[in-house]
């Protein structure tokens, strides 16, 4: 309830009828003597003790699913439940592909995937709503301070130049490109990010914007239909470089390219179906060789799985 300040929210998250929520939450203020949540306009707020149990209960489950593991590790058991995060382009272009291998070769784990954007991806990472998050990082190798998660590089996707075909010539330099207009997400989003600081890095303005829009998939639309330029993963418009709906333009500059990680929580006991996926995505999604200087930590955050940017087998824990 914490979380989705509603009653009927949160009974739906835990498939129990609203009326049963509402009775045990009832036991259990009376249990401490002191109310945990107040009603507002905007839903439920939780008290000064609410906040106080709040870490606690969190901890709590985190114990509980830890306890978990444990025992499924000890008997061997490997099936289970995965939530995979991944934003939209990352989704179907990487794990569209490579998913249906996965499950054919572990049929006791089910995957759930729920596609949203990097902020979004972080915080269901950190309720414990997913599992595992599939998304962009920052290219001046910033991490995030949380120390309950654990990352790991698979990948450098090139970020390319596209505009409409016989729109415009490829620019002189980066000066002649930001005189053009171009079309990007909005700010806070990790692509636009990463279009701030390719000229940034090069002590320029950003160019004006023909558009903000919500995703790459229309910002390739915006672009195949003349409204500005874009700087884009790769892997979001190959098949619209394909059909010739977009074409590449040389970027006059250093290359650009965006890290690729899989980021997850710590635990002393990593699920044995999260270990496997690991492995797998290990195996299948890690390239040969890996960006210079990448960290790669090991499935519970304690030491790095590729030291020298080398492949070494079972380094999942």
């Amino acid at each position: 309830m914490a979380r989705s300040r509603n009653i009927t929210r949160a009974a739906e998250a835990v498939n129990l009828a609203q009326s049963s929520v509402s009775d045990q939450l009832q036991t259990l203020e009376a249990e401490l003597g002191a109310a945990l949540f107040t009603r507002s306009k905007a839903g439920l707020e939780l008290t000064p003790a609410g906040l106080a149990l709040k870490p606690i209960a969190e901890e709590l489950l985190r114990l509980d699913g830890e306890g978990r593991a444990a025992v499924l590790a000890a008997v061997g058991q490997t099936s289970g439940t995965l939530t995979i995060g991944a934003l939209e382009t990352i989704a179907s272009a990487r794990l569209a592909p490579w998913l249906p291998g996965f499950q054919a070769s572990h049929p006791g784990i089910t995957v759930r995937m729920k596609v949203s954007d990097s902020g979004t991806l972080r915080r269901l990472l950190e309720d414990g709503d997913i599992d595992v998050a599939f998304c962009f990082e920052r290219r001046d190798g910033a991490k995030d301070a949380d120390a309950r998660l654990a990352r790991r590089t698979i990948g450098a996707e090139p970020l390319v130049l596209v505009a409409a075909p016989g729109q415009v010539t490829a620019p002189r330099d980066l000066a002649a490109l930001a005189a053009l207009r171009f079309v990007a997400t909005e700010p806070g989003c990790i692509y636009r990010r990463m279009f701030d600081t390719a000229f940034a890095e090069a002590d320029m303005a950003a160019p004006r914007l023909a558009a903000e829009v919500g995703s790459v998939g229309a910002i390739a639309r915006l672009v195949a239909a003349g409204a500005g330029l874009g700087l884009v993963p790769r892997l979001a418009v190959s098949d619209a470089l394909g059909r010739g709906d977009l074409v590449e333009l040389p970027w006059p500059g250093p290359a650009q390219a965006a890290p690729l990680a899989m980021i997850w929580r710590r635990r002393r006991v990593q699920p044995p179906a999260l270990k496997q996926l690991l492995a797998a995505a290990r195996d299948t999604l890690v390239p040969e060789r890996l960006e210079a200087g990448s960290e790669l930590e090991s499935a519970d955050g304690s030491k790095p799985l590729f030291p020298n940017n080398s492949l070494e087998e079972n380094v999942i824990s």
